[in-house]
């Protein structure tokens, strides 16, 4: 059986559909599992045992679809349900399954506030896609293969971090998932224990300011410096992971990581938190207008952005030579 998955971004999103692409390859026999997905995150994909071939959307449209019809697949799994999509499945003319993104729902509970989000994570809803297939859930979680090629060794680290290290996902697609800068640096002050910063080249100025204020002992600023694999390398050899909402989250999870997860004005109502791995939640629940967006904005909409400003760092940490004994599994 031939069957294409179609996930077109982003970095998180394409890490919650991994479970879809491995129980299809081992509960279907000889099944033939191609990807679809942006050429941007190709890495994600090529180094998946479980997905034999991955197509990637460049410039053309019409190019991609072309391609993709000469593959005579059986079935489509749609994963991602928007306009491209739906005109590949338009044109393969072929049995198609297609997440149910639950929009009306969204929309209540993001304009109205009336939540009445069912108790689901997204990666359920994905599997959820596969019921037709008579596909179940392993329940193991999240996949994340990292290339020995991009693996980076602790004497690469400096020798203040060559032991055990927090790391922390600095970045955020938008500026209303990201703590802002003097947070930040209270948040690593609060850790005071080594911290690796991750994030991307956009990140490197943040994590220098923070390392400017805390001092090379503390903070390794590796933001823009390592690929995304080795980003990954990183996070898996990290004791805890501390995280916004944001994809380096998800690879965390696909890692089994022990997470601390930051919420600002998205919440983990929305089916987005981390996936079969211990993990704590840190998010401001006293505002009537959180959750603003289901993504994010560049500000505040409201000019007070308080889901951050006033996020309580009440957590309490394991000391360095102790697993966290506090987290749960959500």
């Amino acid at each position: 059986m031939k069957i294409l998955i179609i996930r077109f971004s982003s970095i998180g999103d394409i890490v919650l559909t991994t479970p879809v692409a491995r129980c299809l390859k081992l509960q279907i026999p000889n099944a033939e599992i191609h990807f679809c997905t942006k050429r941007m995150y190709q890495s994600l994909i090529e180094t998946n045992p479980y997905i034999d071939y991955c197509h990637c959307l460049d410039d053309s449209l019409p190019n991609l679809i072309r391609r993709l019809y000469r593959e005579q697949y059986d079935c489509v799994i749609d994963l991602h349900n928007n306009l491209r999509t739906k005109l590949i499945k338009l044109t393969l003319r072929t049995y198609s399954y297609t997440i149910n993104k639950r929009n009306i729902r969204k929309w209540l509970y993001i304009r109205l506030k009336l939540n009445s989000m069912p108790d689901e994570h997204i990666v359920d809803r994905y599997m959820a896609t596969l019921k037709p297939l008579k596909i179940n859930n392993d329940g193991l979680g999240l996949d994340y293969f990292i290339p020995d090629s991009a693996r980076v060794t602790k004497d690469q680290l400096p020798f203040t971090h060559q032991q055990a290290y927090i790391a922390y996902a600095i970045g955020g697609q938008h500026a209303t998932k990201r703590l802002p800068l003097a947070r930040i640096i209270e948040l690593c002050r609060q850790l005071n224990q080594p911290i690796i910063l991750l994030g991307s080249p956009e990140d490197r100025e943040v994590g220098e300011a923070v390392q400017q204020e805390l001092g090379d002992q503390l903070i390794f600023n590796a933001c823009g410096l390592y690929s995304l694999n080795q980003s990954a390398s990183l996070l898996q050899q990290a004791r805890i992971v501390f995280s916004h909402d944001t994809g380096l989250m998800h690879i965390a999870a696909a890692l089994k990581k022990p997470i601390y997860s930051i919420w600002g004005n998205t919440t983990p109502q929305l089916g987005m938190y981390p996936y079969k791995t211990p993990h704590i939640i840190v998010e401001n629940k006293n505002l009537g207008c959180r959750p603003c967006s289901k993504i994010g904005y560049q500000s505040c909409p409201r000019q007070h952005f308080r889901c951050m400003s006033d996020l309580p760092f009440n957590f309490v940490l394991p000391s360095i030579n102790t697993q966290p004994t506090n987290v749960h599994y959500q």
